[in-house]
């Protein structure tokens, strides 16, 4: 993991914890508890350019054989909107989210929502659909 974040920062997430009690354990290799802690690890990722993270919480039916970050984009915000299921006793569920971005364009967001499935202990992120950003 290639992370400027140390463990007292302010988790990217915007959980409203620091970095080392909410995003790095999972980013380390900790289960996600909840479909909405994986996706928000998920991008927590692309903040500090852990491709190998987003290919491991991948489904491997879905999963692309490789991932380039685009290193132009600067994500700034996440706002989780929705979540369906993706309970700690869920074997499945729904994260609707808008994140924010920062590239050489000007500013953007990215408005999806996510599929997850849970194997065992693990929630992996299956596909999202693109939705219209507000």
């Amino acid at each position: 993991m290639s992370s400027a974040l140390d463990a007292g920062s302010r988790c990217p997430c915007s959980s409203g914890d620091v970095f080392g009690d909410c995003c790095r354990p999972l980013l380390a290799g900790a289960p996600a508890p909840t479909a909405e802690r994986l996706m928000r690890s998920r991008y927590t990722a692309f903040v500090v350019d852990d491709a190998d993270y987003l290919l491991d919480t991948w489904h491997p039916t879905k999963r692309p054989p490789e991932l380039s970050l685009d290193d132009d984009l600067s994500w700034r915000r996440l706002d989780v909107l929705a979540t369906e299921g993706g309970g700690p006793f869920d074997t499945t569920g729904v994260v609707e989210f808008e994140a924010f971005y920062r590239g050489p364009d000007g500013r953007g967001s990215l408005h999806e929502r996510s599929r997850f499935v849970k194997q065992g202990r693990e929630w992996l992120y299956v596909d999202g659909t693109a939705l219209a950003s507000s």
